[in-house]
């Protein structure tokens, strides 16, 4: 299929923007590695899915990529000590969220050394059977780095599972401001390729696409050379539209398949990656180096020294602020902090909080960038939704403290890509009110669910309770009865022992 072909497809999806992408110049800036600070503040949920149980107590000493939290659940991710040092703490942290509100995480001070633990790598991994590999890629804690932060081992197994034909690398990275994934393609092509080339192995998919919008030639050309003589992996230009990096649209640019209603691309034979977590899974099984750092894109109008920066996992976002020479001082002041894109990212009310492993960027906007005013129901929020929903009439539910009509209006269906605030032209957070409305949704389902199970509990125990007193009563009638024979064995009056089996039937009425 021609470059045209893929261009008036994408051209005719529903909806979809095309924003200032901003990304120069700290696209072109050299990429830099920080050093770990004197504290990592790690959250035990840095991914989709159940929180990791600690596996050390305050006082411990760990070594860099020692696993210090373990999965818990069929969906979760293990978390490793990103430096090493001494567990100082284990207890709330700030999470990386609009709330602010605590996450249970694990503090450690470092020792400076930055020493890494025993690791388990593997010279031939396409000898390695692919379930070995995504065994490996668990014991890495390895989750996609595009922002959605599932656990890449689940789609690995899962993919060989469904028989996937396909693997797309999504490298699109359509998110205006951020850069860290074209970064990484410029300078670790090589890199990306081998994990992509061992995700193949490990899906069983008889290809690999690479999707780069066409605003990066710097990365197609890296890439490019790169996958010379990989005969089943091949670089894909596609146009430079958002949200080109959601998932169903990537899929249905590069292969003209759409993945059905509350289906997955697995349903289609497709399975698709970020191409921050090919390298991921490469380091993971060649070299068994489990996830402990990522590349994050440092931007925005108020940022001395925009880039590119390797951060340690639980390093604070203004001390990243503070490497990339901290606030310049032309400016008014940031009106807007936040954890991500402009798009789809978290608005966070301070910058003492920690990145995780989904953190692709850390923003910070002036006010020109930010903009704001009322809804004045244009509908152009409306026509730029690619999954076709209101988004005005959802926020209005959410805004008056009405969730469950938002839910109403399909806020399932939203994928967060954030089109609806950009062409906001009041520039009203939306994508902020639709995070806030599913969160409050997923904390009441899941106080549902703690309350069916206290009243599953419940009636367990008052059953074990009454078998109990049953039992109980039971065994006192067979002891009368035994008294019984035993009064008239030895030829007792009759009445002594009638009056201890009425007494015995009485007790253990309960049971009749």
């Amino acid at each position: 299929m021609g470059f045209l072909d893929r261009f008036l497809r994408a051209a005719h999806f529903s909806g979809g923007v095309h924003p200032d992408d901003h990304k120069r110049p700290a696209a072109d800036a050299p990429l830099r590695v920080m050093a770990p600070p004197a504290r990592v503040y790690v959250p035990l949920v840095q991914h989709i899915g159940a929180p990791a149980r600690a596996l050390v107590a305050v006082g411990d000493h760990v070594r860099k990529g020692e696993r210090i939290g373990a999965p818990h659940g069929a969906v979760s991710a293990a978390i490793h000590a990103p430096t090493s040092g001494r567990v100082i703490a284990i207890g709330d942290i700030v999470a990386p969220h609009p709330s602010g509100l605590p996450v249970r995480g694990i503090t450690i001070e470092s020792d400076g050394r930055d020493e890494w633990g025993e690791l388990e790598g593997c010279d031939d991994p396409f000898a390695l059977d692919p379930a070995e590999i995504g065994r490996r890629v668990a014991q890495a804690g390895v989750v996609g780095l595009g922002g959605a932060a599932f656990p890449s081992a689940v789609k690995l197994s899962g993919g060989l599972g469904a028989r996937v034909e396909l693997l797309i690398i999504n490298a699109s990275e359509c998110e205006p401001f951020l850069s860290c994934d074209d970064r990484l393609m410029r300078d670790r092509a090589a890199e990306a390729v081998d994990g992509i080339a061992i995700m193949l192995h490990a899906t069983g998919a008889r290809e690999a696409r690479i999707g780069i919008e066409d605003n990066k030639p710097e990365a197609i050309a890296a890439m490019r050379a790169a996958v010379a003589g990989h005969a089943r992996i091949r670089v894909e230009v596609i146009p430079t539209r958002y949200p080109m990096g959601s998932e169903k649209h990537l899929i249905l640019v590069l292969t003209g398949r759409e993945v059905p209603a509350e289906g997955r691309p697995s349903d289609i034979g497709v399975v698709v990656h970020n191409v921050g977590t090919a390298v991921a899974v490469r380091n993971a099984v060649r070299f068994g180096r489990p996830l402990v750092s990522r590349i994050v894109t440092v931007n925005g109008a108020c940022v001395r020294e925009p880039g590119n920066v390797e951060v340690p996992i639980g390093t604070l976002a203004g001390e990243v602020l503070a490497f990339c020479g901290g606030l310049r001082a032309d400016h008014g002041g940031p009106a807007r902090l936040l954890l991500g894109g402009p798009m789809t990212g978290m608005q966070v009310p301070t910058l003492e909080v920690p990145v995780i492993k989904g953190t692709g960027g850390i923003l910070v906007l002036d006010a020109a960038e930010v903009g704001g005013g009322p809804c004045i129901r244009c509908g152009d929020c409306m026509r730029a939704c690619p999954v076709g929903l209101l988004p005005l009439e959802i926020a209005a539910r959410v805004r008056a403290g009405e969730v469950d009509k938002a839910a109403g209006f399909g806020l399932a269906d939203c994928i967060a890509c954030g089109c609806c605030a950009y062409v906001c032209p009041s520039r009203i957070p939306l994508v902020q009110y639709f995070h806030h409305a599913k969160g409050e949704l997923a904390a009441r389902a899941r106080g549902t669910q703690r309350n069916e199970t206290i009243r599953t509990l419940t009636r367990a125990k008052a059953e074990r309770l009454e078998r109990e007193e049953c039992d109980k009563a039971e065994a006192l009638a067979r002891r009368a009865a035994a008294s019984l024979a035993a009064a008239t064995a030895a030829k007792q009056p009759a009445a002594v022992a009638e009056k201890a089996v009425e007494d015995a039937n009485q007790e253990s009425g309960v049971c009749a």
